[in-house]
């Protein structure tokens, strides 16, 4: 293995670029033609196109042009939403490809799977999914399940394939393995053949990884929406078509007013989004290192009540360091600078190098190999010439894993063996004094917060067959070392910030109950002094278990049947449950829970593969900011349905009242288009970028079942938008009966709806900011809508062009003065009730704080 030194980087960039990427071709993504052809479907596009059909039949040709011009301005608008959400869903199928370690330019590199080449040399472990076809250059006790491929579901035992063989098809298919095959036990290298399309999964067409689309209960909710407005506009449409012309105006612009209002009701911006969101969202959330892998764990995250979190890994480091060894009755504990090791513990070191992978993977076998080189690596504890005969992987009976080595000088073998306490005192055959004195040891390293680690040494004579089992060597106990995993910088802010948004974080660790302990008070869990372990859990029924899950937060030895078990308690108590996990053995917890958290870093992929979200850097408070963006997301999106709702009340009313008033039309069609053009980015872009609220994460979490347009917001919205319409029709009105005739009139009416459009997307950016606040200068694309409304508005009205094309008559200063006072005086009722709020919330702290 040292002497493989795999491809160049510069090998790899070129045949990557020669062969493409390790990846089947994806056929969800959306070409320009498809999302046109989508657009054309649409009812929006096609009331605009039957309009402008009116107005040609009606001789009105500037009308015409001016709304094929708005049609593509709007085509443009959609094709850039459509186009930006298809560019973060692709950047998320890239995040979610398995990932891969290869050997380049003789070292070890963690690439993603897709930017495997032939003939890169491929490290497989544990938990791993095979990234292409290949063959074995090096292996031990590899077991690699290929059920996905052929169908069979016993595990597949690999072998090397003979030197000889190379390039020549090896009939043997356990020479060989297979894209999509998941390695269930033991290591190997594996030398690439095949990727992408031209492995055996590509013929099959499987898919690896995707992202998955499904209807989410915002989705239901905002389907019903949209049919319910549909058909509402569909009655008033055919109502409006009926009277005008009975009014005596004429079919044609009888219909062309049933259009037009059928175009103000239609709530086009709903599926918008929704799309938008959940797309820019879930690029949102990888930004914070959360990969999305299903949409609704959007609508989940925000509502998470319990984080049940791994200790290693997660509120640690995961990169351990040797503090603490027991040795020939000698107990040491020092920080990560010891000067000089003394000499009772070189064999307890030495041993447990050697009880390691030559090249290890596992950060405790890391912490013993750096530790070694500081104190060790230039005395005769080096065995550079010693050769590797035979080694005993961990298994379901013993924690152990042995090592045989063999010296040159000798033909005697040397075995060495480290593993949990347990099993190694098991190993050693000792005495019952022993055992309670080695446990007493265990106890006081726990308590330091070490994680404790046997290690013990033998020798077996040569010429004689290896033993089936470790049992069989007569292990002399060589000590214990301790090692500890750094806590991460932010854990302790993020645990309380967890609390302040009421969320019980669980910590569910396999290490000791002092450990557990030491850690959790460290963190800030409370109560931290309370433990419960496997044992005890083992010996509850799940009524037990669940009154001791309401008042414990941490849990120590735990399997990972255990932790399915607390996880589908908490789900039957009521709660929202994330699940931290790793392992292979991890799934069925991840699975169980409805937000499933894998580690990106240390997590096996088939543990990715059971998860909903993965953690790209294995930090908790990555989790924690996972949670509140989650929840800024439906806030926002919240916000956004409001605003939707409020806007089209006015714009609804307008296109009404003066048909039943026997008063001239307001809104054209070509108004309704304008305000539109408005409406679409606001709602899609300009929320979904919107900040936090300050006290997002002082608010319980929300309920699952929470609607996105609940009772209470429906109402808020639609005494906003009423409010707007009383305001505008007041307007108009004074405008008529001020002796302004009906141009004049409707640019005065038209210009101070689209101002108190403006205020409504100031006020429903915040319940508790003000609508004029400073903090709306950090919002570009708030900036850019309202500066490029504006300056359109006054191009409008400054030429003679678009004032005819508008239907407009000039306005002056005193009008302009009349729209912005009366569009800004629509919204200060809002204003007042977030004033009065505020001033309660004041009061409440004051009272709380004395």
């Amino acid at each position: 293995m040292d002497n493989i030194s795999g491809l160049t980087e510069t090998e790899a960039q070129s045949l990557l670029k020669t062969c493409g990427h390790n990846e089947i071709p994806y056929s969800g993504e959306r070409s320009i033609l498809i999302i046109a052809r989508s657009i054309i479907k649409e009812p929006m596009f096609l009331l605009l196109v039957g309009c402008g059909i009116i107005y040609l039949l009606l001789g009105s040709k500037l009308e015409a042009q001016m709304l094929l011009c708005f049609v593509l301005v709007m085509m443009g608008i959609t094709f850039y939403q459509e186009r930006k959400s298809e560019k973060a869903l692709r950047s998320l199928r890239d995040l979610s490809s398995p990932r891969a370690i290869v050997i380049r330019d003789g070292k070890e590199k963690r690439i993603s799977g897709r930017d495997v080449v032939c003939g890169d040399i491929v490290v497989l472990k544990e938990g791993d999914r095979v990234p292409a076809d290949g063959y074995l250059i090096t292996c031990s006790n590899l077991y690699i399940d290929e059920s996905l491929i052929t169908g069979e579901s016993v595990p597949v035992r690999k072998k090397i394939r003979d030197s000889n063989a190379e390039g020549v098809a090896d009939k043997d298919s356990r020479c060989n393995v297979f894209a999509g095959g998941l390695v269930v036990r033991g290591y190997g290298l594996m030398k690439v053949e095949k990727t992408g399309q031209h492995t055996l999964m590509g013929k099959i067409g499987k898919s690896i990884q995707s992202i998955e689309q499904s209807r989410t209960l915002v989705q239901v909710e905002v389907e019903k929406l949209v049919r319910i407005f549909s058909i509402s506009g569909l009655f008033l449409c055919v109502l409006i078509t009926i009277s005008y012309s009975l009014f005596g105006y004429g079919w044609l612009h009888g219909i062309l007013a049933g259009l037009t209002l059928a175009m103000a009701i239609l709530p086009e911006e709903f599926p918008v989004i929704l799309a938008v969101f959940f797309a820019l969202g879930a690029w949102r959330l990888a930004r914070h290192n959360v990969l999305t892998r299903r949409v609704p764990v959007i609508e989940t995250l925000g509502a998470t009540t319990v984080l049940c979190v791994d200790k290693t890994g997660t509120l640690t480091t995961n990169r351990m360091e040797v503090n603490g060894l027991y040795a020939n009755g000698e107990l040491i504990i020092f920080d990560r600078h010891l000067k000089n090791l003394p000499e009772s513990f070189h064999h307890l070191i030495e041993f447990g190098v050697l009880a390691s992978l030559e090249k290890p993977f596992d950060p405790m076998e890391k912490a013993f190999q750096v530790f070694f080189e500081q104190h060790l690596s230039a005395t005769e504890h080096l065995h550079n010439d010693w050769v590797l005969i035979h080694e005993y992987p961990l298994s379901e009976d013993i924690v152990a894993m042995s090592n045989v080595w063999k010296s040159p000088r000798s033909d005697d073998y040397i075995i060495a063996v480290k593993g949990s306490p347990e099993a190694i005192i098991e190993l050693c055959h000792l005495n019952e004094i022993e055992i309670a004195h080695l446990n007493g040891i265990i106890a006081k390293m726990a308590k330091e917060g070490l994680r404790v680690i046997g290690v013990a040494s033998a020798e077996f004579k040569g010429g004689k067959d290896l033993p089936d089992q470790q049992h069989d060597f007569n292990f002399v106990f060589a000590g214990f070392i301790g090692l500890i995993d750094p806590l991460r910088e932010e854990i302790g802010f993020s645990v309380k910030l967890c609390r302040s948004a009421g969320i019980r974080v669980l910590m569910i660790t396999g290490d000791y109950s002092e450990t557990a302990k030491s850690i959790a008070k460290k963190i800030g869990l409370v109560p931290y002094d309370k433990v419960v372990t496997g044992q005890q859990i083992s010996e509850l029924d799940d009524i037990e278990l669940s009154e001791i899950i309401k008042k414990v937060n941490v849990f120590a030895r735990i399997m990972p049947e255990q932790k399915l078990r607390i996880v589908n308690i908490l789900k039957k108590m009521g709660e929202i449950v994330a699940m931290t996990g790793d392992g292979v053995n991890d799934a069925p917890a991840l699975k169980a829970a409805h937000i499933g958290i894998a580690m990106g870093e240390k997590g096996t992929d088939v543990a990715r593969e059971s998860s909903d979200i993965v953690l790209l850097d294995d930090d908790f408070s990555s989790i924690v900011r996972g949670i509140k963006t989650g929840r800024a997301i439906f806030d926002n999106l919240k916000k956004a349905v409001s605003y939707v709702i409020s806007v089209h009340i006015p714009i609804i009313g307008m296109s009404i009242f003066p048909v039943f008033m026997g008063l001239p039309l307001v809104l054209g069609p070509v108004h309704i288009v304008f305000l539109e053009m408005i409406i679409d980015p606001v709602c899609s872009i300009v929320f979904e970028a919107e900040l936090p609220e300050q006290d997002l994460m002082e608010r319980p979490p929300r309920r699952i079942t929470e609607h996105l347009l609940d009772g209470r917001t429906f109402f808020l919205s639609f005494l906003q938008g009423f409010v707007v319409l009383i305001v505008v029709l007041i307007v108009f009105l004074y405008a008529l009966a001020s002796g302004h005739d009906e141009t004049r009139s409707r640019a005065i009416t038209y210009i101070t709806l689209i101002v108190a459009n403006i205020c409504l997307i100031l006020t429903n950016r915040s319940k508790t900011r003000f609508a004029f606040s400073k903090s709306n200068f950090k919002n570009k694309a708030l900036i850019f809508v309202i500066t490029g409304t504006m300056g359109v508005l006054v191009l409008i009205n400054a030429t003679n062009f678009f004032r005819t094309l508008f239907n407009f008559g000039s306005v002056d200063l005193h009008d302009v003065l009349i729209c912005f006072m009366s569009g800004v005086a629509s919204i200060l009722w809002f204003e007042g009730l977030k004033f009065f709020n505020l001033r309660k919330t004041i009061k409440t702290v004051r009272q709380v704080v004395q």
